[in-house]
């Protein structure tokens, strides 16, 4: 199954913008994609300037003509993702007080219903009646464009819940507060949350984040919706280069507010039973020092980085010191083990570390300060600590998986080390983990470096260079790409395919020194990893030059769009959903909602000739060239704050003008959603089915 190359692509006019910058000249030619307007457009989206409506209207067309021989594979595609899927399913329901929370799918629901259940004699009452608090699929009717619920929150005595909703994709979000006595709504007048809330210990005061006019979470507001008093702002980032964020402590003494960029934090804290009283800084912030606090009795125990603790170590602080005070040293760091997170109980100290690119969970009791570790055996797998058992709890909770496993929830005791496994993902249509296997290679780059991979394909795939590969990786912001288990995959899995990704430097694999050689003036080594990883695949004999597909979506675009730059033949093709591949650009502008606080992360070119040189030399729409580009799908949201629409738009304009093959170059913008695409359970899969049917027919001979 070929696509259709006879439509013609839509021609982008050219209307060039010159930008002198640092003594440097350049010149855009498409940058009349970007509305003057965007940050209307993110609100109202209907406001879009019609010339560039038109043109993003042209591009979907032509997109949806050349794929038109796939909708019968993307049809089979998204119906075997959909038939592993269990069409009524819920969560593990988590304790808090006398009920148990969780959220469920009905067959056929899109977004599910929240519910609890009572808890008797400390167990939950599994025959008792079930109390629906919100049925999110019949408040998505309201909502037929776009539809997200950021947040549903029950208050501390169980008689109300607050929910946030975006309805335009850009995710502002209105909050909602419901009475569950009376079973009546309000909205709150609050329009432009950053989709969390918090209640206070009060049950009446809400404390959230609001984003600025450039879609920055900026400013932290609290309100007693039970007085006629407006809001208040009680704390407000001056920093364009911070990002605010507001959530409880694990025993829920503080209401905890964070400004942080990639590098540095900075915590302010509320008591949680006097919502009135104004924050208190913890500890003001030190540029490169990270931490983040968890209570436990008398003590704050502090993930930090401080003391060159690259990997990370714990210290502590009595709650009742002041906030100068020093931190004294309790878990010391220990290099090339990075502790990940942290849990508080009453009686222990949990926290997640990822050694040698795995990961395992060290319990510590409190009170005579031993420790143990949860280990498992596969090659590959991946670990999450789920965080949704109560502070008093002697139990904790955790998910399990590998790329053939599919996921086990357990609960542990942290007293007895009892294990109980208390849901299995379940796979409708059938799956024998033995029908599959999973590879751990460590492939050595350009510098010597080993890059952990790790593969699935069918286990009776016999290893020869005819079989196609797709090729996943991010590689940004030290996001760790697990090794857990993909019920989509399988599609691709099961038609030949190797699945594969690439662990590479950016990310947190072997730890935080393999973030710091993969950002700044070591971006490239993302790059080099990448395209080292395709071309080690191939001399291992598992494919061949030319069958690689390469996947990666935000940062994971700018990722193969640089892959692709530097050696295109390697590639049968490239998947870029919402790709940050406009750097030099949107780097360079500060009124944009990421910019100034990705400065850390890529440099600043608006102030540094060394940085903006070095984005220049691999931003991928920067670095396009004459030559036989192979297929490409390129996608985007309008609303998309993240990724501004106009980046995948102006770089697919950009490609094609410069391609040299027949290959086509296809845009397909979603015009109604942000940068997560489609939010419905079943309707997020017909976008993955898109893309995978996408790659099965460019790899097929």
């Amino acid at each position: 199954m070929k696509l259709d190359l006879t439509p013609t692509p839509p021609s982008a006019h050219k209307k060039p913008k010159r930008t002198e910058q640092l003594g440097r000249i350049r010149v855009d030619n498409y940058a009349w994609m970007k509305d003057e307007h965007w940050q209307t457009v993110m609100r109202q989206p209907e406001t879009l300037n019609p010339d560039i409506r038109s043109y993003l209207e042209a591009e979907n067309s032509y997109t949806k003509l050349v794929t038109a021989p796939l909708k019968t594979l993307k049809e089979q595609i998204f119906e075997e993702m959909k038939n592993r899927l269990e069409a009524e399913d819920a969560d593990v329901p988590a304790p808090d007080g006398n009920f148990a929370y969780y959220h469920r799918f009905r067959k056929g629901d899109q977004h599910g219903i929240y519910c609890r259940k009572p808890i008797e004699n400390g167990d939950i009452n599994s025959d008792g009646d079930e109390e629906i608090l919100l049925d999110a699929d019949d408040l998505s009717k309201n909502h037929p464009g776009f539809f997200d619920l950021g947040a549903v929150v029950h208050s501390r005595d169980h008689n109300r819940i607050a929910y946030t909703l975006d309805s335009k994709g850009a995710e502002n979000y209105e909050i909602f507060v419901k009475e569950l006595t009376s079973q009546t709504t309000s909205s709150t007048g609050i329009e432009s949350s950053t989709g969390s809330v918090v209640w206070a210990a009060d049950n009446s005061t809400l404390f959230w984040t609001e984003r600025d006019e450039n879609q920055r979470p900026h400013a932290v507001y609290r309100r007693n919706i039970d007085t006629d008093e407006p809001k208040t702002q009680i704390y407000k980032e001056e920093n364009p280069g911070f990002f605010v964020s507001v959530a409880e402590t694990d025993a829920r003494r503080f209401i905890q507010i964070s400004a942080h960029n990639h590098t540095t934090t900075e915590l302010w804290l509320v008591p949680a039973h006097k919502p009135d009283e104004n924050p208190v800084c913890f500890s003001p912030r030190l540029a490169g020092r990270e931490y983040s606090i968890h209570e436990h009795g008398e003590f704050f125990y502090i993930l930090t980085n401080t003391d060159d603790a690259v990997d990370f170590q714990i210290k502590r602080r009595a709650i009742s010191a002041a906030p100068g005070a020093d931190w004294d040293t309790y878990i010391r760091h220990k290099p090339g083990t990075l502790i990940l997170g942290m849990e508080s109980y009453q009686d222990h100290l949990v926290y997640l570390v990822r050694e040698n690119a795995l990961p395992r969970i060290v319990i510590v009791d409190m009170a005579i300060g031993t420790s143990h570790n949860i280990d498992f055996d596969e090659e590959a797998f991946g670990l999450g600590l789920k965080g949704d058992q109560p502070y008093e709890s002697e139990w904790m909770r955790f998910v399990y998986s590998s790329p053939t496993t599919p996921a086990q929830i357990f609960d542990y005791n942290l007293n007895s080390r009892k294990r109980i496994l208390q849901k299995t993902q379940k796979i409708p249509s059938g799956h024998e983990p033995s029908d599959y296997k999973t590879e751990r290679l460590h492939i050595k780059v350009r510098d010597g470096e080993t890059v952990p991979v790790t593969l699935l394909y069918k286990s009776d795939l016999e290893r020869s260079e005819a079989h196609p590969c797709l090729l996943y990786g991010y590689g940004s912001y030290g996001i760790t790409i697990p090794a857990g288990f993909r019920t989509s995959i399988l599609s691709l899995v099961d038609r030949g395919m190797i699945f594969a990704v690439a662990h590479i430097r950016g990310g947190m694999a072997k730890g935080y020194q393999w973030y710091l050689d993969g950002k700044l003036e070591k971006k490239t080594n993302t790059f080099n990893d990448f395209v080292d990883v395709g071309r080690g695949l191939c001399d291992k004999g598992y494919t061949a030059r030319g069958r690689l597909v390469a996947h990666g979506g935000s940062a994971g675009g700018l990722l193969v769009g640089a892959a692709l730059n530097q050696d295109p033949e390697l590639w049968a093709g490239v998947i870029a959903a919402v790709p940050f591949v406009d750097v030099l650009n949107t780097m360079s502008d500060d009124t944009l909602p990421l910019t100034p606080p990705e400065w850390p992360e890529w440099g600043n070119p608006l102030e540094d000739a060394e940085a903006y040189d070095r984005i220049a030399s691999y931003s991928p729409y920067d670095n396009i060239i004459e030559t036989n580009y192979p297929p490409m799908l390129i996608t985007g949201g309008l609303t998309d704050p993240r990724v501004t629409y106009w980046e995948p738009a102006k770089w697919a304009a950009k490609l094609r003008e410069h391609q040299a093959g027949e290959a086509p170059i296809l845009l397909k913008i979603n015009m109604e959603a942000g940068h997560q695409g489609e939010t419905g359970r079943y309707d997020s899969l017909k976008e993955a089915a898109f893309e995978y049917a996408f790659a099965v027919a460019i790899t097929r001979d």
